[in-house]
């Protein structure tokens, strides 16, 4: 897909990431080299990974949201639900006028039947369902006019569709209850039997079913919620595609595919896996390869600690935790207001589903500290700035940020 040029509003741009940015662009354009950045300070270090933050289906979502209120600022503009996870952004489209017809969870806040034909409602980036789409245009909107669906999401439900033509079942790896799955499950669900599998685990147990080794009352133990009515994994999964909501661990997609694959092969033997099993890896979304590639590559860093910025609701973002975590202390945080005094940060912990109270431990560091740093797809680079800047004030004595970022000024300068 052909890089298109989004109007960003200035307050999501940032002075130190964007530099970091540009600078690894020119220096390696072939998008090869993981190492991650240090912006050396001296009394901390800060380890920037190659790919982090907005990516194309964001800023595409971004500009449209924008523009719509620019130009309309004389009609009703609604967002379906949260336009992206990103607290920042959700929080400032209301503060400008914007409505949410919806909870995240699909909970209704404003009925639609309250809406007329001139309202103006606009799709997230996650898309939304059949259902929904059929009730909008039933009050006269078109839920396409602004429809900030992420591109990608739409190549997966195309190869989805495509496959439906063939006769295919689907098999979604996704959470069941977050939008994109929701969606991705409606827009299925039109051609073809569908079922959800949330892990390699819940691969395993299907595999079985499919085998005949479980029975088909434990598979609507595990999966009756998540399928479509009637499935019968003995039947329907006698020829399949894998496809997968675009913020799950891309690894783990690929580990999916291959249990499941596996499990064909047995069934019918590797001479008729094509005629059984869609080899469906041309839909993995690019920026989730690029940003957890390039968060695998900060994992392997000495770095202390880690911070990674991102909404709480942020499935990319939690995998980028999931990520970093088993390398060093790894703290999701929604922005810098997080920090609670010089020791002591509240931050999101996606096991326990709860915000905790932790000491960071940068108050007793008696060296230079090693600090990774990044954020999730659907967070601005300027709230990466803040945190920062924040975690600056923690190290007396360091360098200033005008010295540091100098050579990536000089970069961009002669480039």
């Amino acid at each position: 897909m052909a890089r298109k040029s989004f109007d960003i509003p200035d307050h999501y741009r940032s002075p130190i990431i964007r530099q970091v940015k540009e600078a690894t662009k020119i220096l390696d354009p072939s998008k090869k080299d993981l190492t991650p950045t240090c912006l050396d300070f001296g009394t901390v270090q800060f380890l920037i990974p190659r790919f982090f933050g907005f990516c194309y289906g964001v800023e595409n979502a971004i500009d449209i949201a924008y523009k719509a209120l620019n130009e309309h600022p004389d009609r009703n503009i609604y967002l379906l639900s949260e336009m992206i996870h990103n607290p920042t952004v959700n929080e400032d489209l209301l503060r400008r006028g914007m409505k949410f017809l919806q909870n995240t969870d699909g909970s209704e806040r404003i009925p639609i039947e309250s809406l007329n034909a001139d309202d103006i409602v606009i799709v997230p980036a996650f898309g939304t369902t059949v259902e929904l789409e059929d009730r909008l245009k039933a009050r006269g909107i078109d839920p396409y006019a602004f429809n900030t669906t992420c591109p990608f999401v739409e190549k997966v439900w195309k190869r989805g569709a495509q496959l439906g033509k063939k006769d295919y079942t689907l098999v979604v790896h996704g959470k069941h209850e977050h939008e994109e799955t929701r969606a991705t499950f409606s827009h299925s669900a039109t051609h073809s039997n569908v079922v959800v599998v949330l892990n390699p685990e819940e691969a395993h147990i299907l595999a079985d079913c499919m085998l005949g080794k479980r029975s088909q009352e434990e598979f609507e133990s595990i999966f009756g919620h998540k399928a479509t009515k009637g499935f019968n994994p003995k039947e329907d999964l006698q020829r399949f595609g894998v496809i997968n909501q675009t913020t799950m661990l891309a690894t783990e997609t690929q580990e999916v595919m291959e249990i499941l694959k596996q499990a064909t092969i047995e069934l019918f033997g590797d001479s008729e896996l094509q005629q059984h099993f869609a080899d469906t890896s041309d839909t993995l979304c690019y920026a989730t390869n690029e940003n957890q590639s390039a968060t695998l590559a900060l994992a392997e860093t000495d770095a202390d600690l880690a911070f990674v910025v991102g909404g709480y609701n942020s499935s990319n973002t939690m995998h980028l935790v999931e990520i970093l975590e088993h390398a060093f202390p790894t703290y999701h945080i929604r922005d810098a207001q997080e920090f609670l005094g010089q020791s002591e940060v509240r931050h999101f912990n996606q096991w326990k589903k709860e915000l905790l109270t932790s000491n960071h431990g940068m108050d007793k560091a008696t060296k230079p500290l090693k600090i990774a740093l990044t954020s999730g797809a659907s967070c601005p680079d300027a709230l990466v700035d803040e945190v920062l800047m924040h975690l600056l004030s923690f190290a007396p004595g360091h360098r200033s940020v005008d010295e540091v970022m100098e050579p990536f000024r000089e970069q961009l300068i002669t480039r």
